[in-house]
């Protein structure tokens, strides 16, 4: 997947809030915190599968946590981090999907 360029709480939540619903069994996140809160569940979820790489899903929700501030800058740069520890988070999902 190709990292997000312009990174936004929207576009966070429009390219893994579904997926990582799913994971959840949650409906799709609407807010930062809600998917910062998926994100921990959906990584027990994955880690119980056997799937690698979950603890990058630990550390974004970290991130996501943290970017909930009214410093803009402080908000861009947890963003960006969010979104690289989410890079693997599709193929993490689709193996899961293989799974079930």
């Amino acid at each position: 997947m190709a990292a997000l360029t312009n990174v936004t709480p929207e576009t966070v939540l429009a390219r893994y809030a579904t997926d990582i619903g799913f994971v959840a069994e949650e409906w799709p996140a609407t807010s930062l915190a809600e998917l910062a809160e998926q994100l921990r569940v959906a990584a027990e979820h994955l880690a119980g599968a056997g799937i690698q790489g979950t603890e990058d899903l630990d550390t974004a929700s970290a991130c996501l946590a943290a970017a909930e501030t009214p410093d803009l800058t402080a908000r861009s740069v947890f963003l960006h981090r969010a979104a690289r520890h989410l890079a693997g988070a599709t193929e993490m999902v689709d193996d899961y999907r293989l799974m079930l």
